[in-house]
C-alpha cells in the first residue's frame, strides 16, 4: 500500500508516537505525528487489533484538524497498532504498534460534539454559572466571610471604585522595547484587568448598580484602546494578554448590564485581541508541531480559554480556539515535563506557568465539567516545587528567577495548594502554608503585583476545592529524580528549616532552550538556613545584558569551564536545545546518596574537543558533599572550576571557605590530576550594564583552575557546617594501583570513593 510522505522529526519537532519504546502512563494513548503538508492537512485516525486493520476488529475517528489527538474512550489492555491518512486520501502513513498496560488512569477527551452537549450559554460562565451564582449570593448574604470574600471586596474590589482610568499605555521611545517601561506596562495592564474583572464580579453578586456602574465604566473605557496598538500582541505579548482577559471577564459578567451598543463595541475588541493572539498560537508559533514557545503555550490558558468561553455562540471561531486548546492540553502538554511533574523551565516558570494554567483549567472544569487534573503531570507536579524549589530556600533553583533571591513567594505557595485540592497530597499542603506564614507582604511586590491577585484567587480555590491537612515532609527521598527534565534533589531533614540541608543539581534534555540556562552538570546547596553555592545573578528580564551576558551563559553557574570556554547559550533555539546534559545514574543507601550526570554534548558547539565531561555528585551520611569531575579533552587544555556565593570567601592554597550567617562552607580540591588547582575570586559582573546590579546584592565567582592536560580528575570535598559548631572531614589517598582510593572519615565513619586514573 502506498504511503503519505512522513517527514523526519527534527530536533524541536513533535514526535510519532506512540509507538514500540512508548511506556504508555495513561489510557487511551496521545497520538501525535508531523504534518503530512503546510496546509488543508485533515486526518483520519485508526486504531486497530489487527495489523491488518480488519474492519471489526478497527476504530476509524475524522475529521482530524491537526496532527494529534486524544481519543474519547480508553482502549483495553492489550496490544494495538495505529496508522493515519489525509481524510481525502487512501495513502496510509506507516503502521506503528503500542502496548496498553492494566489499570492506567483513564484520562479520555470527550470528542467535539460530545463536549458541548451540556454546556449552558446563559452568562456568566467564567468561574459560576447563573445557579452557583445564586447560590453564592445567598451563602456571602448570610455570612461575608464565605470564602473570604470580605477580603476579596475590602482588598480587590474598593481600591477600583475611586481610582482613576488607567490611560493606554504610550509607545516606547522609537518602539524600540525598554525592560523597566515594559515592567510597567504590564502592571498598569494588570491592573486594568483587576478592575473590571473584580467590579464587575462584585457588582453582579452584591447587584450593586454602582459598582456595576463603575465596572461597565472601565470595560468600555478599555474596549476603545487601539486593538492594534501597544496593547497589541505583537507589541506587547504581556499587555495584550492582560487586557483581552480584562474584556472577557467584563464581557461575560457584566452582559446582561450592557446594551446592544456597548456589546459590540466589547465584543469587537474581545473577538481582534483573540484573533491576534489565536493566529499566532496556531498558524505562526504553530505549538501543535514545535512546542516550545513559552508564552504561546501560557496564552493558551490565559488568553484563548477564557475569552473563546466568552465569545461562544457570539463568534463561530470560538468553538475552533477553544476546542484546539482543549486537544492541546489534553495530547501535548506539558512540553516542559512528563510523568514525573517536573518543569524544565525552573521554579519560578512553573510558578508562572501553573498560575495561568490552574486558572484556565478550573474554567474549564466547572464549564464543561472536563477535568484535566487527573493526567499523570497534574498528580505529581507539585513533587517539584517541593523538591526543587523548597519552600525555606534562596537562590536554590535552577532557571530564570524573577524574585530577588527571596525564598519561593506566595503565588508558588497558592499553586501547590492547588494540587493539594486536587491530589489530597498533605506535603503540598504544608507547603502553602509555611509559605503563607512568612510571605505576608506579597502582594505589593512587582513579581507578584503584575501577575495576580491573592484575594480573588484564594476566594475562588476556596469554593471549588476542598480543604486538606497539612502533613510536614519527615518521611520524604533524600534522593528525589526527575527524570523528565534532568533534575536531581538531594534534602536532610526539610521539614526543619533550621537542620535543612539540600543540594540540587541537573543536567537536562532540555539544555539551555527558552527560561533554562546554560548550567548542566550545575549545582546548588542550601543548607542550614543559609544559600551556601547559589544560583548568581539576578533575572531583570529577558534580553536585559544581565540576562544575556552573565545569566544564561556557563560563567554563572557551578560546572565547568574549558579553556575559559562554557556551553551553548545563544539564540539559536537548536543549539540551545542540543546543549543538552544526561542524568546516568541516581543512587540511595543508607550511608550515601549519590548522582552521576553527563554534560559532554552541552560544549559540542563551543568546546569541539572535549570529550568527556562527567560529574559525579556523593552526598555522604547526609552530612557532607564529594564531587567528583572527569574530563577527557582530545588536545591539552584547562578546566576552569566555578562557584558562587554571597559571600567573599577566605581561600588558602587548595581551601575555599564560605562565612554565612547562619552556616559555613569548607571546600577542599583533594585530588587533582593534573596538579594543584590556583584559585581566584572577584565580585564582578562581566558586560552587565550598571544600572541593572542596583537590585542587586554583593556577589562572590570562585575560578580554580587547572594546569593544562588531556585528562582531567577533579575531586572536590564541599562540607557545610552550622554556625558555631565544630565539624571537619579528614582524609587520604591511596593510588598504589591503577585506580586512585579516597578515604574520607567523619566522627570514626569512614567513606570510600575509587577513580580511575587520568592516563
Amino acid at each position: 500500500m502506498q504511503t503519505i510522505y512522513q517527514p523526519v522529526s527534527g530536533i524541536l519537532d513533535v514526535k510519532y508516537a506512540p509507538d514500540e519504546q512508548t511506556e504508555l502512563i495513561e489510557n487511551p494513548p496521545r497520538f501525535t505525528w508531523m504534518p503530512v503538508q503546510l496546509e488543508n492537512d485533515q486526518y483520519r485516525l485508526q486504531i486497530s487489533k489487527t495489523e491488518d486493520f480488519s474492519a471489526d476488529q478497527t476504530d476509524t475517528f475524522q475529521p482530524i484538524p491537526y496532527n494529534f489527538y486524544t481519543p474519547n474512550k480508553a482502549l483495553e489492555a492489550g496490544t494495538y497498532f495505529w496508522r493515519y491518512s489525509l481524510v481525502d486520501s487512501e495513502s496510509w502513513s506507516d503502521v506503528r504498534t503500542f502496548y496498553v498496560p492494566e489499570n492506567l488512569p483513564n484520562t479520555s477527551l470527550p470528542n467535539r460534539e460530545e463536549r458541548y452537549q451540556s454546556v449552558s450559554l446563559a452568562h456568566p460562565r467564567l468561574w459560576l454559572g447563573p445557579e452557583q451564582l445564586e447560590t453564592f449570593k445567598k451563602d456571602i448574604k448570610q455570612d461575608e466571610t464565605h470564602c473570604n470574600w470580605h477580603i476579596f471586596y475590602e482588598k480587590s474590589v474598593q481600591p477600583w471604585l475611586e481610582r482613576e482610568l488607567m490611560p493606554e499605555p504610550s509607545p516606547y521611545p522609537d518602539n524600540q522595547r525598554v525592560i523597566k517601561l515594559w515592567r510597567q506596562m504590564y502592571m498598569d495592564c494588570q491592573e486594568t484587568l483587576y478592575a473590571v474583572r473584580h467590579l464587575s464580579v462584585a457588582g453582579v453578586i452584591l447587584e450593586d448598580e454602582k459598582i456595576i456602574s463603575r465596572a461597565k465604566e472601565w470595560l468600555i473605557h478599555v474596549a476603545n484602546w487601539d486593538t492594534e496598538g501597544t496593547t497589541s500582541r505583537d507589541y506587547n505579548d504581556e499587555c495584550a494578554f492582560r487586557i483581552v482577559a480584562a474584556l472577557a471577564w467584563g464581557y461575560d459578567w457584566l452582559y446582561h448590564h450592557l446594551s446592544d451598543e456597548e456589546k459590540g463595541l466589547v465584543r469587537h475588541s474581545l473577538y481582534r485581541r483573540t484573533e491576534q493572539v489565536a493566529d499566532h498560537v496556531i498558524n505562526r508559533s504553530k505549538i501543535h508541531q514545535v512546542p516550545y514557545d513559552s508564552h504561546a503555550v501560557r496564552s493558551l490558558s490565559s488568553v484563548l480559554i477564557p475569552c473563546s468561553i466568552a465569545l461562544l455562540n457570539d463568534a463561530e471561531e470560538a468553538q475552533e480556539w477553544l476546542d484546539y486548546t482543549l486537544e492541546y492540553y489534553a495530547t501535548l502538554y506539558t512540553p516542559w515535563g512528563g510523568k514525573d511533574g517536573g518543569w524544565a523551565e525552573g521554579g519560578m516558570y512553573w510558578t508562572t506557568g501553573m498560575a495561568y494554567l490552574i486558572e484556565g483549567l478550573n474554567l474549564v472544569k466547572a464549564y464543561m465539567d472536563i477535568d484535566f487534573y487527573q493526567r499523570p503531570f497534574f498528580q505529581k507536579t507539585g513533587d517539584f516545587p517541593l523538591y526543587c524549589y523548597s519552600q525555606d530556600t534562596r537562590r536554590a533553583s535552577f532557571g530564570d528567577q524573577s524574585n530577588l533571591g527571596e525564598r519561593p513567594g506566595l503565588k508558588t505557595a497558592f499553586n501547590i495548594r492547588q494540587f493539594a485540592g486536587v491530589t489530597g497530597n498533605g506535603l503540598y499542603q504544608w507547603y502553602f502554608e509555611q509559605v503563607k506564614a512568612w510571605d505576608t507582604n506579597a502582594d505589593q511586590k512587582f513579581y507578584n503585583y503584575g501577575w495576580w491577585d491573592f484575594p480573588f484567587d484564594d476566594m475562588k480555590y476556596l469554593h471549588d476545592f476542598p480543604e486538606v491537612k497539612a502533613v510536614a515532609p519527615t518521611d520524604v527521598e533524600p534522593v528525589k529524580w526527575f527524570k523528565d527534565v534532568g533534575w536531581v534533589a538531594f534534602h536532610h531533614q526539610m521539614d526543619k528549616p533550621e537542620d535543612h540541608i539540600k543540594l540540587l543539581t541537573k543536567s537536562s534534555p532540555y539544555g539551555s532552550l527558552s527560561h533554562s540556562h546554560a548550567d548542566q552538570n550545575s549545582f546548588l546547596l542550601h543548607a542550614y538556613g543559609e544559600p551556601l553555592v547559589i544560583k548568581s545573578g539576578n533575572f531583570a528580564g529577558c534580553n536585559s545584558t544581565m540576562h544575556k551576558n552573565w545569566l544564561r551563559p556557563t560563567q554563572s553557574h557551578n560546572t565547568l569551564l574549558i579553556d575559559d570556554v562554557g556551553q551553548y547559550a545563544g539564540t539559536n533555539t537548536i543549539l540551545n536545545k542540543k546543549a543538552q546534559g544526561e542524568i546516568l545514574e541516581v543512587v540511595s543507601k543508607e550511608d550515601y546518596s549519590y548522582v552521576r550526570e553527563d554534560a559532554t554534548q552541552a560544549y559540542f558547539e563551543t568546546v569541539p574537543y572535549l570529550q568527556k565531561f562527567e560529574r559525579e555528585i556523593y552526598f555522604v551520611n547526609q552530612s557532607y558533599f564529594v564531587i567528583v569531575d572527569s574530563v577527557d579533552l582530545s588536545k591539552d587544555g584547562s578546566v576552569n572550576w566555578l562557584l558562587h556565593s554571597l559571600h567573599e570567601m577566605d581561600i588558602h592554597d587548595q581551601v575555599f571557605k564560605i562565612n554565612g550567617e547562619k552556616a559555613d562552607l569548607e571546600g577542599r580540591f583533594i585530588y587533582s590530576s593534573s596538579g594543584d588547582l590556583f584559585l581566584d575570586q572577584s565580585n564582578e559582573f562581566n558586560d552587565v550594564d550598571p544600572a541593572e546590579l542596583e537590585e542587586l546584592n554583593s556577589e562572590w565567582h570562585l575560578k580554580a583552575t587547572t594546569k593544562k592536560s588531556d585528562r582531567h580528575r577533579i575531586v572536590t570535598l564541599l562540607t557545610p557546617i552550622r554556625k558555631g559548631e565544630q565539624k571537619y572531614v579528614s582524609y587520604f589517598m591511596d593510588d598504589q594501583d591503577h585506580g586512585v582510593h579516597l578515604y574520607l572519615t567523619e566522627d570514626g565513619k569512614t567513606f570510600q570513593i575509587t577513580l580511575s586514573k587520568a592516563y
